[in-house]
């Protein structure tokens, strides 16, 4: 286990979260999977109780910890794209699958857990500052899926 790493928690599906990641993701993988040794509020003995995975290189656990607290947008994985078509694949396969958009290149998947899927162009257009981040800002702020071809058209002006 790394010494520091991301633990999400889920009711009862965080083996089927890190499978579904690992699916979607490069560098993504599930490394072990472990059992409850008894009985515990959220579940009972030999019920999947954590599972360590690693999500486009970040290492985390997913803790079965039952019902008791949600996900929200304070927190988020944020998935750096080179293009339209890598954009739209993750982006269709969190949302095509149970999941939800929002706005701004957010979505969040079945469980809830939210994510930003950012072309590099937007990324690359805020960091050029100047009148040139605010169009590409301003045109940002009117996408839910992130545009690749509308950003790089506000950029250029």
């Amino acid at each position: 286990m790394a010494k520091n790493t991301i633990c999400l928690w889920y009711d009862k599906d965080a083996e089927a979260a890190a499978r579904f990641y690992s699916e979607i993701f490069p560098d993504s993988v599930v490394s072990a999977v472990h059992r409850a040794p008894s009985d515990y509020p959220a579940g009972k003995e030999g019920d999947v109780l954590t599972v360590e995975f690693t999500v486009a290189g970040l290492p985390c656990i997913g803790l079965n910890g039952g019902p008791e607290f949600k996900h929200n947008e304070a927190f988020s994985f944020q998935i750096a794209t080179d293009d339209q078509e890598e954009t739209d694949r993750y982006w269709n396969a969190i949302v095509g699958n149970g999941g939800q958009e929002s706005v701004c290149g957010w979505c969040k998947d079945k469980w809830g857990i939210s994510w930003q899927i950012i072309p590099r162009a937007l990324t690359d257009a805020l960091a050029a500052g100047g009148d040139e981040a605010k169009r590409a800002f301003d045109a940002m702020m009117n996408m839910v899926k992130i545009d690749v071809a509308a950003i790089e058209a506000a950029r250029r002006g």
